[in-house]
């Protein structure tokens, strides 16, 4: 069976759709765990945060500066005298004009340091107050303390000499930022430092997130030594490789907003293969005492071509009805051959054992799929960008390069370069890339210059 990325692209999604839908917790709709706010980050909001107070809760100054009233010395004496717990948003008093009032002496009033509830301001009187704290009743506006005559904060009962300002100048208003009530951030949004730092300014000491995708990641291969292994203490031995698979894979799922669970390397053996899905995909209760799998998804990586030894392909295809599976290949380059479908219920995405062609596989198939069905991660940025060089690519195949992307500046556009090559065993140039460049399956040449759609890492 051959594809276009495309086709695979939603072959994934639609298993991964059909397969959580069927679940007593699904991935997909989950009402939420709550989380301190330091393990949030990252995560996908299961339920709307409204905001519980204003922000800011009262009207403050912006500036270390002077408060006073912008306006005709009668207004001041008939200012709105507003609680910070009363039920406006705006906790000052703007004039619909918007007139720069005449520069004038004024009488130094206590000083209004933040934190402190300060008393009305006497018309005629101005009071120097910090960045950040309360504007006093009987004040609209705050001059910057440079501005004043002298540039200094006066004694109470002195006198200084304040420039033409307008009402609301360098004043935040209460509710001016967040209105209590409304909604600050939305269910389904990944949370962000600046989503945590909201919550924390509203109060929030958690969140409801929804629950992560919990994944088996099983790697393979005869060949393959985990690092750090006895058996190459003295040496790697002849034939072997380290495991790049585990460290590469577990890290992009991770980055995908998923949990690995466990990651296991098995040798090329079908029957052991068999043996440590079984037990790993066991059901367990869940939260209501309905059985659930063990995880939510199985990803492994190698044994899926045409060779002898393909360990993956051998021992799925001989699990009888515990496995409904097809291998097939993609029109891909990196990550042709592919394998998708369900052990014992639970989905399968069966990736290509080359280490670039694994995490090409990630990209291009695992992590737009979650980005639908779970909101996490974040959809890659996608950009177009002109070559720095020539490059060709074989016919009837969707190849990607890693890149180097170089962002606009002054007159200039954005542009990408290749590094390394094509091949999918090349971790040096992976590790340096930056960028993932795509060329479509209908272009086999493109010159320095041409347009092509890359996606930023």
């Amino acid at each position: 069976m051959h594809r276009t990325v495309a086709e695979h692209q939603d072959a994934v999604e639609q298993l991964l759709r059909r397969s959580w839908a069927g679940l007593p917790s699904s991935v997909m709709d989950d009402g939420g765990t709550a989380v301190p706010l330091s393990a949030a980050r990252g995560r996908v909001l299961a339920r709307d945060l409204v905001a519980g107070v204003d922000l800011p809760p009262f009207a403050n100054s912006q500036m270390d500066g002077y408060a006073l009233w912008a306006g005709p010395a009668a207004a001041a004496e008939h200012a709105p005298q507003l609680s910070p717990d009363g039920p406006e948003h705006h906790g000052r008093h703007h004039p619909e004009s918007v007139d720069m009032w005449e520069s004038t002496a004024y009488t130094v009033g206590e000083t209004i340091a933040a934190g402190a509830v300060p008393g009305p301001l006497a018309p005629g009187s101005a009071a120097p107050i910090m960045t950040g704290a309360m504007l006093p009743d009987g004040a609209n506006a705050v001059v910057p303390v440079e501005r004043a005559v002298p540039a200094i904060f006066g004694d109470p009962g002195s006198t200084v000499e304040l420039p033409a300002t307008a009402p609301g100048q360098f004043v935040r208003d209460r509710g001016s930022d967040v209105a209590r009530g409304s909604l600050a951030i939305a269910a389904g949004t990944v949370l962000n430092a600046a989503h945590l730092g909201l919550a924390a300014a509203l109060g929030c000491t958690e969140l409801v997130v929804r629950r992560r995708v919990r994944v088996l990641l099983v790697t393979t291969g005869d060949e393959v030594l985990a690092p750090g292994d006895p058996a190459a203490a003295s040496g790697l031995p002849a034939g072997k490789i380290f495991d790049a698979n585990g460290a590469l894979l577990c890290a992009a799922l991770e980055e995908s907003g998923v949990e690995v669970l466990h990651h296991h390397m098995v040798n090329d053996d079908p029957a052991t293969f068999l043996r440590l899905l079984e037990g790993q995909v066991e059901n367990a209760p869940g939260p209501d005492g309905a059985p659930e799998p063990g995880c939510d998804l199985v990803v492994t990586v190698g044994g899926i071509s045409a060779g002898a030894f393909e360990v993956v392909r051998l021992a799925l295809g001989s699990a009888g009805a515990q496995a409904q599976m097809d291998f097939l290949h993609v029109a891909l380059q990196p990550g042709g051959p592919q394998g998708l479908g369900t052990f014992r219920g639970v989905p399968v995405v069966a990736f290509p054992g080359n280490p670039v062609s694994s995490y090409i596989s990630v990209e291009l198939f695992l992590r737009p799929a979650l980005s639908v069905l779970v909101g996490a991660p974040v959809p890659r940025r996608r950009v177009v960008a002109t070559l720095e060089h020539a490059l060709t690519s074989p016919a009837g195949k969707h190849q990607v390069r890693r890149g180097i992307y170089s962002g606009p500046e002054f007159e200039s556009a954005p542009s990408v370069r290749e590094v390394g090559g094509s091949s999918s065993h090349l971790l040096g140039s992976l590790a340096q890339a930056d960028a993932l460049i795509h060329i479509p399956a209908g272009s086999t040449e493109l010159q320095a210059g041409a347009k092509v759609e890359v996606w930023l890492l």
